[in-house]
């Protein structure tokens, strides 16, 4: 997908997950995105979400933001 983007121009993704999604922060990272911020109490009721989500034991609150940049002279 990446690729694609690249290819389609694009020069900057953005993803978000939460903070308590180990998986997907290791997955996010391995793929090449680096960590821009994180939005604290991003998953609340007031948002729509149940109070008390939990991922793996973990409470789920913040949105962990993470960037990569595309270089459309990078060699495919």
């Amino acid at each position: 997908m990446l690729e694609e983007l690249r290819d389609r121009g694009v020069t900057r993704v953005v993803v978000g997950t939460s903070s308590s999604g180990v998986g997907q922060l290791a997955y996010y990272q391995k793929a090449g995105f680096r960590l821009s911020r994180i939005e604290r109490d991003f998953f609340s009721p007031d948002r729509g979400y149940p109070e008390g989500l939990r991922e793996a034991g973990i409470p789920v609150r913040d949105m962990v933001w993470m960037d990569q940049e595309l270089d459309p002279e990078a060699p495919r």
